[in-house]
């Protein structure tokens, strides 16, 4: 049906956006550009961008770094990330919605930064959410951190490959990938162990073997053998952000709680659409309870109110 047809079209997508880019521009001189490999070095690409485009994005994230208040000695502090990593704009919609709720749940207002790829044509002011922006959002964040005491919430959404992992693109402007080994790197590098990582994207359970450690959590949309839904550039959600952001991490409840009632909606929608089951995956970490209980017993008491369209309609 239709919507089968634009998911297969949006998965290629995700997967070859580096090396059209690479192919159908200046860069096609280079011979057997390898974008497995290339992805695990976090490479990417962007042309035609102008001297103000690139001005206009230091200064984007110069603000957004100033305005991240410092952390508070004895206080475990949760910082917040969230990027959408393709501009599609459903990528763009859920990752803002994504930075409220969670600095909402966690008591990180002041202390988020959202990026969103191609938000140079929208109104909301965020840097691009690029991969050279992901990682300098990563060290502005480490810098304000009591890196021991505090923790890192990530929440990423474009599409995804089996091998390459998470996809940049930004129209025929820009594009890469981000391969586990990649983030791994990023995330090892700036000394943060004390993290949480929720990356809704197609086969991002390949994610978890590279990224676990006593004191992580990691949520996936999908296993690393299965796609992920609701990513059509239309929709304000993919099944997974509507489920777990805009579901489930909005109420007062626990985060067990949480993700059996993000993983039973998925397994709910992807059943009335007869999909394959996504199969979202979760890791906790042995000692990840220790600051996971302090941030959850100091969420708010009432939920906050659902935003945008569902990602599938219930009628």
């Amino acid at each position: 049906m239709a919507y089968n047809n634009a998911k297969l079209r949006l998965v290629q997508a995700g997967a070859m956006a580096l090396s059209l880019l690479v192919t159908g521009s200046a860069f096609s001189q280079q011979q057997n550009f390898n974008t497995v490999e290339a992805a695990k070095n976090g490479w990417f690409a962007e042309q035609n961008r102008s001297a103000t485009w690139y001005l206009a994005q230091h200064q984007r994230m110069a603000r957004a770094i100033s305005a991240l208040q410092p952390q508070r000695p004895g206080v475990v502090d949760a910082y917040v990330l969230s990027i959408g990593l393709d501009s599609d704009a459903v990528f763009a919609r859920e990752s803002a919605e994504a930075a409220e709720v969670l600095a909402r749940r966690y008591g990180a207002a002041g202390r988020t930064l959202y990026l969103a790829a191609g938000a140079d044509d929208k109104a909301t002011g965020a840097p691009q959410g690029s991969p050279s922006n992901l990682a300098t959002a990563l060290a502005a964040i480490a810098d304000k951190m009591d890196r021991k005491e505090d923790v890192l919430i990530l929440f990423a959404t474009s599409h995804g490959h089996p091998v390459s992992g998470l996809a940049y693109r930004d129209r025929e402007y820009a594009a890469g990938m981000i391969a586990p080994q990649r983030l791994a790197d990023l995330l090892d590098g700036i000394g943060v162990k004390r993290r949480m990582v929720m990356l809704s994207a197609c086969y991002s359970g390949i994610f978890i073997p590279l990224l676990t450690n006593d004191q992580t959590v990691i949520v996936t949309a999908a296993s690393s053998q299965r796609p992920s839904f609701g990513c059509a550039p239309g929709n304000d959600w993919t099944f997974f952000g509507d489920a777990l952001m805009n579901n489930a991490l909005r109420k007062p409840q626990k985060f067990d709680a949480a993700i059996a009632e993000a993983t039973g909606l998925i397994t709910q929608w992807e059943d009335a659409l007869e999909l394959k089951p996504s199969r979202p995956q979760v890791f906790v970490g042995e000692n990840a309870r220790i600051w996971l209980d302090v941030l959850e017993n100091r969420m708010p008491a009432t939920a906050s109110a659902k935003v945008g369209r569902p990602a599938i309609s219930t009628d």
